[in-house]
């Protein structure tokens, strides 16, 4: 029988999958609200999981203990892009893809007091026709961004945040400012009854050894895949962590305490 693993079709996920030996078991692709719920389901055995979702979850669910997609300061791709103070918005359109970055907004703009209507909606920036904001994630954010742009800077750090009226918030760098601690947007999960076998987690430990040390090829193939040049994914894709430490720890615990949830994890033993 083929074990399912669940991953987001998103470029900063890529270093931990691309390299991955096929053997008995075959990647699902999904947006993040749907491979959380596939998890909880059984769909997937192991899959990464929104870190709102997994705190939301955290007695049925087991956590690999040295993964995350965590990112200390910037994370260029979960952006909040709007029109006028945080503080004064009054409509935003979220994300259907991720719980995880809506509750990290939410939480953000009441601290600054500002309580707008959310509506859950598809879409990129034509969204902002009605709307003071709209949150994107991943490929889309990353796409809408390039959209706003002449050109595309060599590297990140050279984006700049504001187009006329438009302005981009990256919610990373807003929690970084908040706490000085790095933001987990997700984990590696399973259902604590039915933990993944042995070897496909030393096979996920080896390709991002793997994805890591050769970050080069992953991101020629993400370029492709986005349009955007190798140079710039390159250097998108260093920014993050990848793996479960202390600070990160530390981020997603300080994160389940501002939400009023709890960080008890059941690690993977093995």
């Amino acid at each position: 029988m083929i074990y399912s693993l669940g991953v987001p079709l998103y470029a900063n996920t890529a270093p931990l999958y691309h390299f991955l030996e096929a053997n008995g078991w075959a990647l699902r692709y999904g947006v993040p609200s749907e491979l959380n719920r596939m998890v909880l389901s059984g769909e997937v055995g192991l899959s990464l999981v929104s870190s709102y979702f997994y705190l939301e979850h955290h007695e049925e669910l087991g956590l690999l203990p040295d993964f995350s997609v965590a990112v200390l300061g910037r994370v260029y791709s979960v952006n909040l892009f709007h029109k006028g103070r945080l503080a004064d918005l009054r409509r935003i359109a979220l994300t259907t893809e991720s719980a995880t970055s809506v509750e990290l907004l939410k939480l953000l703009l009441r601290e600054r007091g500002g309580f707008p209507r959310y509506d859950n909606r598809e879409g990129g920036l034509e969204l902002l026709d009605e709307y003071d904001g709209v949150l994107l994630i991943g490929d889309r954010a990353i796409r809408a961004y390039a959209s706003l742009l002449d050109h595309l800077p060599e590297t990140p750090h050279a984006l700049p945040t504001r187009f006329g009226e438009v302005e981009v918030v990256d919610l990373s760098m807003l929690w970084f400012e908040r706490t000085h601690l790095p933001f987990v947007f997700a984990v590696w999960a399973y259902r604590k009854e039915t933990p993944p076998p042995l070897e496909l987690v030393r096979a996920l430990r080896r390709a991002r050894r793997q994805g890591l040390r050769r970050l080069g090829e992953v991101a020629e193939a993400e370029a492709r895949r986005l349009g955007l040049h190798p140079a710039w994914v390159e250097h998108y894709l260093w920014n993050f962590r990848y793996h479960l430490e202390e600070p990160d720890r530390l981020g997603l615990q300080a994160f389940a305490q501002a939400l009023g949830l709890t960080f008890s994890p059941s690690y993977y033993p093995g």
